[in-house]
């Protein structure tokens, strides 16, 4: 039982070692009969000086001999056959990985050497390149990731999100120009949304007319991936933006429960190739997703609009409350526009400023009417409650997370540039941008309304007590405020 274990123990030894181990003993085994001949006649030649051959060690030295041909002939045999085999197998796996000249070239070599040497070489110059490509994939994966993050700390902007999904989809079909386009409001019109790969100016909005009966029409109902060879003159508003639209193009609405949002299309793609039925279902799939957000994007917006027109009222109903400060929101709300247009800044600090004026008295809500309404100067103790508004207004508003941003202007807009503003004392530059051009005009309408404790100044003389605060308000705000107010004829010069 021992010896048959051993036995195939050394068998299976045999049938797993490599080419080149066979080859050696199958040599050597055929080695064994012609040397044990020669050994012979020297042995023959060294006793008796001759060789003495008979009629019957002939005929056993011819069977041997024949008889070892034969068994390494057939041994030798099945080792090529192994090494054949493997070459076939590796011609085979071959196709799927390389090119078809490069598999032609291969099959014109007749030596299985010389193919399996090159196979390999094939082989390595392939997986090199994809190493290249997985390198050139992790490049673009840490810029997309970067974009990505760009976008989520852009305060959930819905248009950042919409640029960086339309660059990735372009440069993943290998596309030079890429566009979104939305309906809005009209069913009829398409406006152009974001570009990627050519030139467009925002400030000049394109829109594209769908008519009743037109291809693009057709293309929409469609609600999926459809490519144009060439642009022909079916498409006629397509052609009057040639710079967006090149050959070939494919277009793919934006479907959201069956209802189109818009259009994404593709173009002016750089390899000299057709779109592939996965590539356009890809482009499908991510318009659907793209749809869906655009969805999403909107319900968030009204949501968030409802809670600011909610919390607008609140602030409007304190306003109301005050005969003396009744219109107070509105009128800061305009003189810090005409400051920020006057400083020129962009439209998104704006209306964060505009909102922020509209609510910055929230927090006088917690304030009891009796200290609110009071007619004469407040005491002590009820001047100190009153400057609890501005941190009563954040406390109001900081858990609405799309009004959060304005938090730092409903709590600071009673700070001065020397520390001697509430509730925390800032100082400098410690007092933002926005804080100062709300605080002056807060200050100023404050000026030019009649008061509990005092009648109301005149403009200029407004104008004059503001200039007056140099260590408290910020002076160049103060000047154009002042220089808006002249343009606008509310004062003469």
């Amino acid at each position: 039982m021992k010896n048959s274990q051993n036995k195939n123990i050394i068998m299976s030894s045999i049938e797993d070692a490599s080419i080149f181990r066979k080859f050696t003993v199958l040599f050597l085994l055929m080695s064994v009969i012609p040397v044990s001949i020669l050994y012979y006649f020297y042995l023959q030649i060294k006793e008796t000086g001759q060789v003495q051959i008979t009629e019957s060690n002939l005929n056993i030295t011819l069977t041997f001999v024949v008889f070892g041909s034969i068994v390494g002939f057939f041994a030798m045999r099945s080792v090529l056959k192994k090494l054949m085999t493997i070459t076939q197998t590796n011609r085979e796996a071959l196709e799927g990985m390389l090119s078809p000249s490069k598999i032609k070239e291969l099959s014109r070599e007749q030596n299985e050497l010389t193919v399996l040497a090159r196979s390999f070489s094939a082989i390595t110059m392939k997986l090199e390149e994809n190493i290249k490509n997985l390198e050139s994939t992790k490049k673009t994966l840490h810029t997309v990731m970067g974009k990505v993050g760009q976008g989520i700390s852009n305060k959930q902007n819905i248009d950042s999100f919409l640029e960086l999904i339309l660059e990735t989809v372009t440069e993943a079909l290998s596309g030079k120009v890429g566009v979104l386009m939305l309906f809005n409001g009209n069913p009829n019109e398409l406006y152009v949304k974001a570009v990627y790969g050519a030139d467009y100016n925002k400030q000049e909005p394109i829109s594209l007319t769908v008519k009743e009966g037109s291809l693009l029409e057709a293309i929409l109902k469609s609600k999926r991936a459809v490519q144009i060879p060439k642009l022909s003159s079916e498409i006629v508003e397509l052609r009057k933006h040639a710079h967006l639209f090149e050959f070939p193009v494919i277009l793919t609405p934006l479907v959201y429960q069956e209802s189109v949002k818009g259009l994404f299309s593709i173009s002016e793609r750089e390899v000299d190739a057709a779109f592939e039925e996965d590539e356009r279902n890809l482009l499908f799939n991510l318009a659907t997703q793209t749809a869906v957000a655009i969805e999403n994007s909107r319900l968030t917006e009204n949501i968030e609009k409802t809670y600011f027109e909610t919390i607008s009222a609140l602030a409007l109903a304190v306003d109301a409350k005050d005969k003396y400060s009744l219109g107070h929101l509105d009128r800061v709300a305009n003189y810090s526009i005409q400051i920020a247009n006057k400083l020129g800044l962009e439209e998104e600090d704006i209306k964060n400023l505009r909102d922020g004026a509209r609510l910055h008295d929230l927090g006088k809500i917690g304030i009891p009417d009796e200290v609110l309404c009071k007619e004469g100067t407040l005491n002590e103790q009820e001047w100190l409650m009153m400057k609890r508004h501005p941190e009563i207004g954040e406390s109001i508003i900081k858990p609405v997370r799309s009004l959060e941003h304005l938090c730092d202007m409903i709590r600071h807009h009673h700070e001065k540039l020397d520390g001697s503003g509430y509730p925390d004392g800032l100082r400098g530059d410690e007092v933002t941008p926005l804080v100062r051009i709300l605080a002056v005009a807060d200050i100023y309408d404050a000026l030019i309304t009649d008061r509990p404790y005092r009648k109301r100044m005149s403009l200029h003389e407004a104008c004059a007590e503001m200039r007056k605060m140099k260590g408290q308000l910020d002076q160049d705000v103060v000047e154009l405020f002042i220089e808006a107010l002249e343009e606008n004829n509310v004062i003469s010069t």
